[in-house]
């Protein structure tokens, strides 16, 4: 039997500013802090119309720590028109990044329907690399994120561990590692060797933690709090920390359920949740 994870405290909780989608990002801000969550990742579509720097600031002043901006990516298309648009725009949230001061960027790395697999994961590699001077400029690093194959007609060509270790190790460089969600990966029977794969390549940049609810009801926005559902959260966690990961474990739902409750009590809810089944 695989070892389980110590119960973890808060100070590594970080939620996604998704989590609590109706909340703006200061709202987010101020009610994380008071119950003790210690860090946050940033949506981008929360930054909309403000000033990023400030924003930044705000969130500091809160004792946050800013784990990653989400997201990047979507670099496959069938023209290199709509290619160069996808760059452009990862450079625009390369630039939020530096201003928000943010480390990380997740990927979402994009599929095209009708495209092959091959085609796209090359167009993945050829967008990621062209970054890379962009990312030193900002002292900016990407995390590539796998998604469950599910998403593999137009979400993310990149759908196993596995092919996010290959790009990585393709890519070569320090500034490329890997985004491990439990909800895209907790299926996948080469999980463990996989993940002690990042540790080697020192490319475990993020760890993601929600739950797969059954019956899932939608497959995007019907994820569950930790614990209501069939992810085995702690034995991951074990295989991550066995890497030396020292990060912040990332709660990431989308639910529309759970968008539709009193926010507070939704929060409260997500420290729980995390504190009996993280």
């Amino acid at each position: 039997m695989n070892p389980s994870a110590p119960l973890p405290d808060l100070a590594r909780l970080c939620v996604h500013t998704i989590t609590t989608k109706p909340w703006t990002v200061e709202t987010a801000a101020a009610k994380f802090a008071a119950a003790g969550v210690k860090g946050i990742t940033v949506w981008r579509d929360t930054l909309e119309g403000r000033n990023i720097k400030a924003t930044g600031e705000l969130l500091r002043d809160h004792g946050l720590a800013i784990v990653s901006l989400c997201r990047g990516g979507f670099f496959p298309a069938l023209t290199p028109a709509d290619r160069q648009k996808a760059l452009d725009d990862n450079r625009q949230a390369i630039a939020e990044a530096h201003e928000l001061g943010a480390p990380l960027i997740v990927l979402v790395c994009g599929a095209v329907p009708g495209q092959s697999l091959v085609e796209s994961r090359k167009q993945i590699q050829d967008g990621i690399s062209a970054l890379l001077p962009d990312c030193r400029a900002a002292g900016v690093k990407l995390a590539i994120e796998p998604l469950h194959p599910m998403y593999a007609d137009s979400r993310s060509a990149v759908n196993t561990l596995g092919q996010a270790n290959d790009l990585v190790e393709a890519i070569g460089s320090p500034l490329v590692g890997v985004a491990a969600d439990v909800y895209h990966l907790w299926w996948d029977p080469a999980l463990q060797r996989e993940i002690a794969r990042c540790g080697r390549l020192n490319a475990l940049f993020a760890f993601h933690v929600c739950d797969w609810r059954t019956p899932t009801l939608d497959l995007l926005n019907d994820r569950g709090l930790m614990g209501e559902g069939c992810i085995p959260l702690r034995q991951i966690r074990a295989w991550v920390e066995a890497t030396g990961y020292t990060g912040f474990n990332e709660v990431e739902v989308f639910s529309t359920r759970l968008w539709a409750t009193d926010q507070d009590d939704s929060l409260a809810k997500i420290v729980q949740a995390y504190r009996d089944h993280v």
